[in-house]
């Protein structure tokens, strides 16, 4: 069991950069693969990235090149970096954590927000 909670959005103008971060307030998150998932308002959820144990991830191509998964253990937390952002507005990141057996209750966070804009 984990529960985790988001947190580093704002706003930055277009180009600029943030680090979000995925903390596990209980349980221990290397224990868990974590995705990061994006909402834009009235649109649909969509994958962002994921970051299984170790060095291992994978990323949407939307993304690619610009968002980076890192994990902190000693921190017990995921980051994601998010560089050469793009025009965004009122965009909710969260994390959600699944057991690496595939098996059990996931966890989402409450998510963070995101505006990008001059």
């Amino acid at each position: 069991q984990v529960k985790v909670e988001e947190s580093g959005g704002g706003l930055v103008q277009p180009g600029g950069s943030l680090r979000l971060s995925c903390v596990a307030t209980e349980g221990i998150l290397s224990n868990y693969r974590v995705g990061w998932y994006r909402q834009a308002p009235g649109q649909e959820r969509e994958f962002v990235g994921r970051g299984w144990a170790g060095k291992t991830t994978n990323y949407a191509g939307a993304v690619k090149g610009r968002f980076t998964i890192a994990r902190d253990n000693a921190g017990n937390m995921v980051s994601l970096h998010l560089i050469n952002l793009k025009l965004e507005v009122s965009v909710i990141y969260s994390c959600h954590a699944v057991h690496l057996s595939g098996f059990g209750v996931t966890y989402w966070g409450q998510g963070t927000q995101v505006t990008v804009s001059s």
